[in-house]
């Protein structure tokens, strides 16, 4: 299979911060936590791979609604843990 990108496209992914055998975690010190490029990635990539997704954020975190759509479309893969 090939791809074809134009010169300023490249190809894109992403690691979680930590892995352990059944979670990836995604570490973040954010005041309000959006539905980046990033944990969209990670959290394909947890349905994929049957794992769950956790992220770790500060009890003060606000989950922007983008976040919370991707949480509500992923069923029971993304859980909040606090820092």
């Amino acid at each position: 299979m090939t791809f074809k990108y134009t010169r300023h496209q490249v190809p894109g992914g992403t690691r979680p911060d930590a892995e352990t055998i059944d979670k990836l975690y995604l570490i973040k010190s954010v005041s309000v936590l959006r539905a980046t490029y990033q944990s969209r990635l990670l959290a394909f990539r947890a349905v994929e791979i049957h794992k769950k997704l956790v992220l770790k954020v500060p009890k003060s975190c606000k989950f922007h609604p983008s976040l919370k759509e991707l949480i509500r479309v992923t069923g029971k893969t993304i859980k909040r843990e606090a820092l």
